[in-house]
């Protein structure tokens, strides 16, 4: 594994962590830790990151054509996401500019491909 693909999971581990915690907090109010809940969606999402394929070419599971995540998890992860992603921008701004720079990237780079 590259330096650079092991960086980008560590990476990406991270801001998932953050989305959850903040989803967590808002939504089910814990002050200290995650929900049990929240626990495990967040230990899940991590592990599936040390397992994704594509890793050197990824930028986000809604780009991706192969889903790591079983169905419920799936779900359970797109709820976080669609919660915490515009919130992102008061919590950690770097990340959620970043982020809306690495979609438009990937979004002009598939319809070039298309």
């Amino acid at each position: 594994m590259s330096k650079d693909v092991g960086t980008k999971r560590e990476q990406e581990k991270a801001l998932v962590s953050q989305m959850i915690a903040l989803y967590c907090r808002k939504k089910h109010g814990g002050k200290k830790g995650l929900c049990a809940e929240c626990e495990k969606l967040a230990d899940y999402a991590r592990s599936r990151s040390d397992h994704r394929p594509f890793m050197e070419t990824k930028t986000f599971c809604s780009n991706c054509k192969v889903h790591c995540y079983q169905p419920v998890m799936r779900e359970k992860i797109k709820e976080v996401m669609r919660f915490s992603g515009p919130r992102m921008i008061f919590t950690h701004p770097v990340a959620a500019i970043h982020h809306v720079t690495e979609t438009k990237r990937e979004k002009r780079r598939i319809e070039q491909e298309g």
